[in-house]
């Protein structure tokens, strides 16, 4: 069991996981934050999804015009959404390219990019941005991604 405990504490000493952890920390945190922007959006626009959330704002009828959808709300939601088709493969992606061992430059470059152009991303969807901000930054994080899981594969291609 202590060989167990030493190859964490190993882990931990490891600079590019704890640069990985760093960056992964901040994003997760930018996605979380994404939920308390929706409800804002939610609270100030007053619209709710569920008839529950309504009863806020007083009881009966006129509560029922509280049950509807916003353009504000719903481009939070895809905002939100977009996180989580792209930060969650980076969780995973970015977890077995930290463990392959690569360069420290290179994982501070990955993480580096990753995080910033998915800051850039979600700043281009709730300003709104022009195009092509939103989609550059999308593309940038996403060949991010692509990048560390093509050195995965390429260090420890196991098939």
């Amino acid at each position: 069991r202590s060989g167990e405990m030493a190859k964490l504490t190993q882990l931990i000493d490891n600079e590019v996981f704890r640069a990985y952890a760093t960056y992964a920390t901040i994003v997760l945190l930018k996605m979380m934050l994404m939920s308390l922007i929706t409800a804002y959006f939610r609270i100030t626009r007053k619209a709710f999804a569920n008839p529950e959330d309504t009863t806020v704002f007083g009881k009966g009828e006129s509560t029922k015009k509280n049950l509807r959808t916003d353009p504000d709300v719903e481009r939070v939601r895809r905002g939100h959404l977009n996180d989580l088709e792209n930060i969650v493969p980076f969780l995973g992606i970015g977890l077995l390219y930290a463990l392959s061992g690569p360069e420290l430059s290179a994982a501070f470059l990955h993480f580096r990019i990753f995080a910033g152009a998915r800051i850039v991303h979600t700043f281009a969807y709730l300003i709104p941005l022009p195009q092509p901000s939103r989609g550059l930054s999308w593309a940038v994080g996403y060949a991010v991604t692509i990048s560390m899981a093509y050195k995965v594969l390429k260090t420890v291609l196991y098939l």
